[in-house]
This record gives C-alpha cells, structure tokens and sequence, in this order.
C-alpha cells in the first residue's frame, strides 16, 4: 500500500457520513467529505421540520470524525480517468478511491403545473420553503398532500395533527409498500386525524394549479398548498460523468458496490443500484451501503478482493404525528410480513429509530477521531440486524427487490 492513500466521498447524508468516518479510522488513509451545505441534514425528520417540531438539522462536527476533512461544495464532473473531481466552486480534487454517495431527492413530477404551483419535502431546502409557505396560508384553508408512499403518509398526518384540514391523493394503493394489515392501521389513524384519503382507480393527479389538483377521472381537489411526494429522484452526476447509470441515474454496481466501469469507484447510498437489486430508497439502506461501500475501498486498499455485501432489513416505521405511529416488520430481504405494531407504541418505536441512526453516526464519528486501527488490522465484524441499521451479510445469495418510496 502507498504511504497515504486519498479518499474523496460525495455526499454527507447517512451513507456518505458512514462511510466517511469509517474509511477516517484507517491509518494512512485521507478522507475528504464533500457536501453542499455545511450542516448534516436529518432527512427521516424533514416532516417535522415542516411543521416545526424538529429542525432536521446536526453540525458535522458532531457526526463527522474530525480526521474527516469536510469541503462545501457541490461536485459537477468525475474524471475518472484523471481520477479527479471537479467542484461547483472552481477547485478540483484528486483521489484514489471515490466513493458516490450523493443521494437522492425530489424528483421532476412529469405533471403539468406541479414544478411551478407543488412543493416538496425531500431536501432541506424544499421542506423549509413548503414552512414558509404554510405559514402564510390561513389555517382553516385546505391542504393537500400527493403521494401515499411514507413520506405522504407522514406528512399527511404530521399537517392534520397541527389542525390543517388535510387531503391526500395516493394515486393507487395506500402505502404501497406496507403489509394490508399494517395499511388498515394507517388508514384508521388518518381519519382519525381528519385526513380525506383518495385512493384506488382515478386518483392520478394530471394536473396542478395555484388552488387546486385535477385528478385523472376529472375531479378537482382544491388545495392552498399543494405538497408533492410521489417519488424521488438522484443527481445527473454520474450520467453526465460518462459512467453506466440505469434508467433513473443511478450508478451501476456490481455485488461490492463497485461501479462496472471503475475499480477505483463505489458507491453508496440511493445514488447507486446493485446490478439486477434495487433497494427500496430508505436510511436504513444507505447506512449500511455507507459501511459497505467503506469496507470494500479499505480491502482493495490493502491488497485483498472485495466481498458482495447484502443489506438486511428489519422493518419500515413511520410516525403518524407526535402521538401515533406504525411499524411495520419485515423478513430479512425487505419483504413485508403481516406482523406490526401502530399507536404510541408504534410512535416511541420511531423517536427511538430516529435518535439512534444519529447516535450511530456520532459514534462513528468519535472512534473516526482516533487513527487506532493499523493497515493490518482484520476487518471488524458485521453489526446485528435492527430497525434502524442493519448489518451486511456477505457472501450470502441475494434476493430480487421491487424498489418503492423512499423511507425510513
């Protein structure tokens, strides 16, 4: 191995920061983090910013191992050939291994008027504008949510909790990606709430205007705010760098994570896809992928073959306001089981989901603090299954995922 071996990973949302503290513990190697903004974004708490009960926000101090060095910027072109990045600022940087873990976010909806009249919530930015937004809305006056993924359904109910009189467009099924079981739970929170669901055939929005959504059997849902959460969208980076992406942009990999055009590339996060195995958008993927993506670059540095990784899941939870929530489990490979559990159970399940993905990071963010971990070191085991990350299983034989809404 070369005396310093220079690590630049893009992107410091869950998979990037993971990855980044993880690749900072090896002696002799450098990581630089490059992320737009200077803060880390709390993206499964996006909701709750919106409606003011969380600010979606931690300093990278905190979650960032200070061996980490982070550059605010946003990279434009990878030349791999050069093996150089090059920044929206100006400046470039050189590396030798880069790990792509740019994420994802709201996607072009495709429907006439939704750019100019929706708001998101996927980013920070887009969750702070649809804050602004409402508070200049008379409280009485209508909301409607489009979307019945998680993200729909969350803010759906975080909004009806505050008094917001609430519709949500699902466009099909009611959280598609839930067991029935888990959907009934769901469904009876919302109109407990007061939420108008609309589901099933016609439900397709077509149309957005200032005040209203026309749906795709001819009605007009009328709406102050409209909030867009049908689906989610990655960065052009990676197509516009000449690497292999699939039809929604996502980097092609192979079963460690690394790009088929480059060995020197891996990525993780929802920024990439497995050849043959997308993953469902979630944190609890891109955590694990994070670790995943690390371990694969610190085996190539020292000389050894990669190993296939494979995320276990445990399970998709969701909070439905402050007081109620709904998890619902799942087998190993992200197929949902009719087991679930819903109300404040369900809700505490969640806070706990969600302060323990950050104290995960923290953590890596101390022992990223300290180069204790010599080149010859053997890798460290696999962490065990739970809510909120689960370990990698390696070498084992992979299951086929049908990809669904970002979530939790």
């Amino acid at each position: 191995m070369s005396e310093n071996t220079e690590v630049v990973v893009l992107g410091g949302g869950y998979g990037g920061v993971k990855a980044a503290n993880r690749l900072a513990r090896r002696a002799g190697v450098s990581v630089t983090l490059v992320n737009p903004r200077p803060d880390f974004v709390e993206r499964i708490r996006l909701h709750q910013l919106v409606t003011g009960s969380d600010d979606a926000v931690e300093s990278f101090g905190k979650v960032l191992g200070r061996n980490v060095r982070l550059v605010v910027d946003t990279a434009t072109l990878i030349a791999p050939a050069e093996r150089r990045v090059s920044l929206a600022g100006g400046s470039t940087l050189a590396y030798d291994h880069l790990v792509y873990a740019v994420g994802s976010g709201a996607c072009a909806p495709g429907v006439p008027g939704a750019a100019e009249f929706a708001h998101a919530v996927a980013d920070l930015d887009a969750a702070r504008r649809l804050r602004s937004a409402l508070a200049e809305t008379p409280a009485t006056a209508p909301v409607t949510v489009v979307g019945a993924g998680l993200t729909g359904l969350e803010t759906a109910a975080e909004l009806a909790e505050t008094g917001r009189h609430v519709t949500l467009v699902c466009g099909g099924v009611l959280g598609p990606s839930l067991h029935a079981r888990g959907r009934r739970s769901v469904a009876r929170r919302l109109a407990a709430l007061g939420v108008r669901v609309l589901e099933g055939a016609g439900t397709r929005v077509t149309e957005v205007t200032r005040d209203a959504v026309r749906l795709d059997d001819g009605r007009d849902v009328p709406g102050a705010v409209t909030v867009w959460t049908a689906g989610f969208g990655v960065p052009d980076l990676a197509a516009h760098s000449g690497l292999t992406t699939d039809a929604h942009g996502r980097l092609v990999t192979d079963a460690t994570l690394t790009s088929v055009d480059d060995d020197r590339i891996v990525a993780a996060g929802d920024a990439g896809m497995i050849t043959g195995r997308p993953f469902r958008m979630s944190c609890q993927a891109a955590v694990q992928l994070g670790t995943g993506a690390a371990d694969t670059v610190l085996r190539r540095i020292a000389g050894k073959s990669p190993a296939p990784v494979r995320p276990l899941f445990a399970g998709q939870c969701l909070s439905l306001g402050r007081e109620e929530g709904v998890t619902q489990f799942s087998y190993l490979d992200d197929r949902v089981n009719a087991l679930h559990l819903s109300g404040r159970p369900a809700a505490a399940v969640k806070e706990i989901v969600c302060r323990s993905t950050l104290r995960q990071l923290v953590s890596g963010a101390r022992k990223a603090g300290s180069r204790a971990v010599r080149d010859d070191t053997p890798d460290p085991p696999p962490e065990r299954p739970c809510l909120t990350t689960t370990g990698l299983r390696r070498g084992a034989g992979h299951e086929k995922h049908e990809k669904a809404a970002h979530t939790t």
